[in-house]
């Protein structure tokens, strides 16, 4: 059975296998949840389902022409969009529309798979929206995205909304032991907490050093203050090597956004022993209103990349924030 490989998603999984099994699709589907957690992995099931010349009880054959060209992303008939730097932007939606206006190429049905929708600037939505509204026949268009809420309304109301979400930390931990054997169960357990229970999440954060260095910007905010020359210098140098990080930038400020909300709970909490260490230790650092200035900070340097300004000074200025340097020296 189609999607027999994907865990924790049961709700989502059920929806599709009825649609497939049906025969009514939809012609439009909106694939919305947190990074990580298996969106695109089922939106590629789908496709390789539709686009396997003789499925067998909606599984892919594997073996037909169809089957090998989706193996080797080779396939003519699936079209995959994704953001030109950090957004798609309304050039990809008019090439797509050109490429709609014909018949596909091999397949009964095309799909266009299109990822990190919510990053589409307001002028690629509203020209993908009439694609929406029109639907050409024999096309199948499935967005991923991170929330619903981040798209225009009218996108979202023409998509069959398939909800994602976090899976139990269990779970995400048994997904990334698999992954990754080399990992104790402490260890997998850990990162699936530190993703909010996203494996592909954590698994990002440990391959491509993210992981690393958000702890080693939340040790040195922890460590003992020295002189503001000091901090200035080590928030400088986090800073460059935050700069450097292509993919997992908007993921590290999320981890960061979580350490500081973790360390305002902690202080409102009556009970410590909820709470994980650098918490705790947040805690006795920082009161709400400074924890509260952080998470302001994290905000902006968001802002600042969804505008795609300049990666280095965005660093520069949030962990100078972070590290309470934003006031000129004396």
């Amino acid at each position: 059975m189609a999607f027999s490989l994907i865990l924790g998603q049961t709700k989502a999984l059920a929806l599709l296998s009825r649609a497939l099994k049906s025969g009514r699709l939809a012609h439009a589907y909106l694939l919305a949840g947190p990074d990580g957690v298996g969106k695109t992995t089922v939106a590629l099931d789908l496709a390789a389902v539709l686009l396997c010349r003789q499925p067998d009880a909606e599984q892919p054959c594997g073996t037909c022409p169809g089957c090998r060209k989706f193996q080797s992303s080779n396939h003519p008939d699936l079209l995959r969009i994704r953001p030109d730097g950090a957004a798609i932007k309304i050039d990809q939606i008019r090439e797509l529309k050109k490429a709609l206006s014909f018949a596909p190429f091999e397949s009964r049905q095309r799909v266009v798979l299109l990822e990190e929708a919510h990053t589409m600037r307001r002028e690629a939505g509203n020209s993908l929206l009439k694609v929406l509204e029109e639907p050409p026949a024999n096309n199948l268009l499935i967005l991923v995205g991170n929330a619903a809420g981040s798209l225009l309304d009218t996108i979202v109301s023409r998509c069959q909304v398939i909800p994602f979400a976090p899976l139990p930390l269990a779970l995400a931990a048994e997904i990334i032991r698999r992954r990754r054997p080399e990992l104790d169960e402490a260890g997998a357990l850990a990162l699936a907490e530190l993703a909010g229970g996203c494996p592909g999440q954590a698994l990002a954060l440990e391959a491509d050093g993210i992981l690393a260095l958000y702890r080693r910007i939340v040790e040195e905010l922890l460590a003992r203050q020295g002189a503001a020359a000091e901090r200035v210098e080590r928030a400088l140098a986090l800073a460059g090597e935050l700069a450097e990080v292509k993919e997992g930038m908007e993921l590290l400020l999320t981890l960061l956004r979580i350490f500081c909300k973790n360390g305002m709970s902690a202080r409102t909490a009556t009970a410590a022993c909820a709470f994980a260490p650098e918490a705790l230790r947040a805690r006795e650092r920082w009161n709400l209103h400074q924890l509260s200035a952080k998470m302001a900070a994290i905000d902006l340097a968001e802002q600042a990349l969804a505008r795609n300004c300049n990666r280095g000074l965005t660093s520069e200025m949030l962990l100078l924030d972070l590290f309470d340097c934003s006031t000129p020296l004396t």
